[in-house]
């Protein structure tokens, strides 16, 4: 008997062949199930996405002959994905308009689309005997109530835990920084593998660099309960053959808690019980390539279809989440349960918020003098001292005074950044590297000048500043720097984290990447060197962004209560009067979204208005902008198409901020609805009137639903 199923295989975003494809099989296959098909020379992974009833319509070729509809080369031996993994695929898909095999082949562990039925068949039995000892580990009830109530909670703790416990949610934990929501999210996690023997949990964190601090934390309460296998982690940091091990033992039921960044959001887990998003306003969720999703929004969409409890947590929740946890009554939307947590574990208080006003400092001033003057006390009483600047390299520019020359990136729109240490001019957008020239390539002037600073000199000028200091022991002062330049060798991150929890670093320098996630105990002075520049961007968020930075750095310090009256987060600052900074000094999270979000209700921006972006790549900068103003006005034709048409606005087409990355020229045009349907509607749309539109020179094009930059 012949049966026919629609396949799913990953296919280019607007290929032809985009949609599901036909294929028969002499075998009654489950919908969900993995196989692999022919297309044109190659064979393919895919999943069998529905089953037809009967056969297909003949199609017929350009030539007139009818298409043979080919058979199923083989079915791997795993167990067929959920139906509930099936919709959040396809809504993610439809939502975030791309095309349904982009988004379900690249969910899944890039091995398993290149292994056969055979070779599938091994790791599947080599998977069963590593999990083994999983299914004897001790799950008794009275060891779970132990590792439950084994540490001591404060009132709000107790009072979130019991909430989470006994309603549905979705929840919005807004916790101060120290506050415990590791713990409530621990014991959220206890409870529901507690209460149901295959449960699973899902907790996601923004960064990979963060995973291990929380993996260590989540082993050390569950693996004595449930055994070694039953803890995994999930991210792109990963080979991979541990993808597909920690996939599989998450879509086989033998992983309880799976640990993962916004590519997690896509495991496969069949007894998902409760989803954690910690520090949830984090735009590291937000894809910025192929599938341009929210992880965060989608884990809301998925514990509704799956029935599971949502947990967002942070210090500083994103205007979207803290306007859907506020009451109709305060202008929110009230779709989620807001829990707060403002009290900090064992009475400790947040840093003082102190203000140094750059205009009243010596000209080309790095670091004030109060500011070097309370760094080198925390130094001498034994205690440590973080400096953020969110530039890497020694110097943004490279400049010459006499022509005018500087370090342009020859391929981008940008300028390569100085770095000291291997003497190289380096672009951070291409990667285009090159030696410092002797002189200036284009007069020859000898005296070549930086301009602007980078976490290289803010490192070399602090230990300049600081030689004179001396540590409680006599030694001299340890400077560590810690950003992307630091940390590409594996385990570097480990490395000098672990120094500085260890305290053989007195003070630590940095990119925002040391400002959030982590539990340094020693820190008592947190200071941002140049936070001013998003005080005035073009872009709606940046303010949004800049005060949770600098709340979140704030949190870094005094987390040992014993040290939280007397820490400090200074801020040199060109505006110290600006609203921004006023609210940081009082830690005023509410009310500076409260003023924020007015504002952004006066000009329909989110979360009160919905956008689209779609950005356009192509050889010229012309030809990027002729799509997008082709495509725009070819959008008039969809008025009777599209209910609630009259509610789109299309803005004319515009270079990116970084018009040229790669010698690829980038061009964009936004679109805004104040209805979230009628958007969607216009650009399922409007699809094939893009696509319709493709010009000569053009390389790609995207759309950007809910774009977090504008």
């Amino acid at each position: 008997m012949i049966y026919w199923y629609s396949i799913v295989v990953q296919t280019p975003a607007h290929s032809p062949l985009a949609g599901l494809l036909t294929y028969q099989s002499e075998q009654l296959l489950q919908v969900g199930s993995f196989v692999r098909v022919p297309l044109g020379s190659r064979e393919l992974l895919g999943v069998v996405w529905h089953q037809l009833d009967s056969p297909p319509e003949p199609m017929l070729s350009k030539q007139g002959k009818e298409i043979e509809v080919k058979a199923i080369t083989a079915c791997l031996g795993i167990q067929a994905v959920s139906s509930a993994w099936l919709k959040l695929v396809s809504f993610t898909a439809h939502y975030y308009q791309r095309s349904l095999g982009e988004v379900a082949l690249a969910a899944l562990p890039p091995q398993l689309r290149t292994l056969d039925a055979l070779q599938v068949e091994r790791r599947l039995k080599r998977q069963t005997e590593r999990t083994k000892p999983a299914a004897t580990a001790i799950q008794n009830t009275e060891l779970s109530e132990n590792a439950i109530d084994n540490i001591a909670l404060q009132a709000e703790q107790t009072l979130a835990t019991a909430q989470i416990s006994t309603e549905s949610g979705p929840f919005l934990l807004f916790g101060a920084t120290g506050s415990g929501k590791t713990e409530v999210y621990l014991r959220a996690a206890l409870e529901a593998l507690q209460r149901d023997p295959a449960a699973q949990v899902l907790m996601m964190v923004p960064e990979i660099n963060l995973t291990p601090q929380l993996e260590d934390r989540v082993r050390e309460r569950i693996c004595p309960l449930y055994g070694d296998a039953a803890v995994v982690s999930l991210h792109s940091g990963m080979t991979n053959p541990q993808r597909l091990k920690s996939w599989l033992a998450a879509h086989m039921g033998t992983a309880r808690v799976v640990l993962g960044t916004r590519m997690a959001i896509f495991a496969s887990m069949p007894n998902l019980k409760l989803i954690v998003v910690d520090e949830e306003h984090d735009p590291s969720y937000k894809s910025q390539e192929g599938a341009r999703y929210s992880a965060r929004d989608l884990a809301v969409y998925r514990g509704k279809l799956e029935h599971a409890k949502v947990i967002l947590g942070s210090a500083t929740p994103s205007f979207e989440s803290w306007h859907h946890s506020s009451a109709a009554s305060d202008g929110g939307a009230g779709r989620y349960m807001r829990l707060t947590m403002a009290e900090r574990i064992g009475g400790g208080v947040l840093p003082k918020v102190i203000t140094v006003n750059m205009e009243h400092q010596p000209k080309k001033t790095v670091i004030s003098p109060p500011l070097l003057n309370a760094i080198a006390e925390r130094i001498a009483r034994g205690e440590q001292a973080m400096l953020f600047l969110n530039r890497r390299g020694f110097a943004p520019v490279l400049h010459c005074g006499d022509c005018g020359w500087k370090s342009e990136c020859p391929h981008c729109s940008a300028y390569r950044v100085f770095h000291k240490i291997d003497r190289t001019l380096r672009c951070h957008h291409c990667g285009f590297t090159q030696r410092v020239p002797r002189a200036c390539p284009a007069c020859g002037n000898l005296d070549i000048t930086t301009i602007g600073r980078g976490t290289e000199q803010l490192e070399e000028q602090l230990a300049d500043l600081l030689s004179h200091v001396k540590r409680p022991d006599g030694a001299p002062v340890r400077i560590s720097r810690i950003d992307a330049d630091t940390t590409k060798l594996k385990g570097a991150l480990q490395q000098q984290l672990a120094e500085v929890h260890s305290g053989e670093v007195d003070v630590l320098v940095g990119t925002q990447m040391i400002a959030k996630g982590h539990d340094f105990r020693n820190i008592t002075l947190v200071a941002a060197i140049n936070p001013d520049g998003a005080l005035f961007s073009s872009d709606f968020r940046a303010p949004e962004r800049l005060f949770s930075l600098l709340m979140q750095a704030a949190g870094r310090a005094g987390r040992e209560a014993s040290q939280g009256a007397a820490s400090e987060m200074w801020v040199q600052t060109h505006h110290p009067q600006h609203p921004l900074y006023l609210a940081l000094k009082k830690h005023d999270y509410s009310g500076f979204a409260a003023q924020q979000l007015k504002e952004r209700e006066m000009a329909a921006m989110s979360p009160f208005g919905y956008s689209a972006l779609v950005r356009a790549e192509a050889r010229t900068q012309e030809a990027a902008q002729a799509f997008l103003t082709a495509a725009s006005e070819s959008a008039a034709d969809l008025a009777d198409a599209v209910p609630g048409f009259e509610h789109i606005t299309l803005y004319p087409a515009v270079p990116m901020t970084i018009q040229r990355i790669a010698n690829v020229e980038r061009a964009q045009m936004l679109v805004e609805s104040h209805s979230r349907k009628a958007l969607q509607q216009f650009l399922s749309q409007w699809q094939g009137v893009l696509q319709a539109t493709k010009q000569k020179g053009m390389i790609r094009w995207a759309v950007d639903v809910d774009p977090l930059a504008i």
